[in-house]
Formats: structure tokens, C-alpha cells, sequence
């Protein structure tokens, strides 16, 4: 099995929601790239990494193959795709 690394590219956000939508916009674009885990990724305050946040909900979608892509917490069923 081959190791994991984690890459952590810190940016500024006014608050936690807008560094959790910022960090949703920037794993949906690196979704394609197969060296990618988007669902797992989380944010921190800088000066609290060790409390983190998700930002997608990452549950198993019916037939164990594809993960959900909504925000954690998200209201109603889990998708693939974005609601409007």
C-alpha cells in the first residue's frame, strides 16, 4: 500500500463558512485528478489546526462506489451533483 500525504494550503477567509466554501470550490476542481481525496478535506483556524471542520459529506452513495459531494451537513438526500 502506498502512502498518504496530506497538503495543506493555507488561505485567508473571513470567517469559517466562507474558508469552508472556498475549500469546497477548490476540491470539486481538483475532483478529476485521481491523486485527489476531496471528500476528506477539512479547514482550521490557523492557530487551532487541530480543530477541523469538514466541508463535504462524504457518505457512501447507493452501491458503495461513489461518495457524496454536497456540503457536510447538508439538508435532505446526498448526490453527486450540485443543487441549486
Amino acid at each position: 500500500m502506498s502512502r498518504r500525504y496530506v497538503v495543506h494550503l493555507p488561505v485567508v477567509a473571513s470567517d469559517l463558512a466562507a474558508a469552508q466554501r472556498l475549500a469546497r470550490v477548490i476540491g470539486r476542481w481538483l475532483t478529476p485528478l485521481p491523486m485527489t481525496d476531496p471528500g476528506e478535506t477539512t479547514v482550521s483556524e490557523e492557530d487551532q489546526q487541530f480543530l477541523r471542520h469538514r466541508v463535504f459529506c462524504d457518505l457512501l452513495l447507493p452501491g458503495g462506489r461513489r461518495r457524496c459531494l454536497l456540503r457536510a451537513d447538508h439538508d435532505g438526500p446526498c448526490s453527486r451533483r450540485l443543487r441549486c
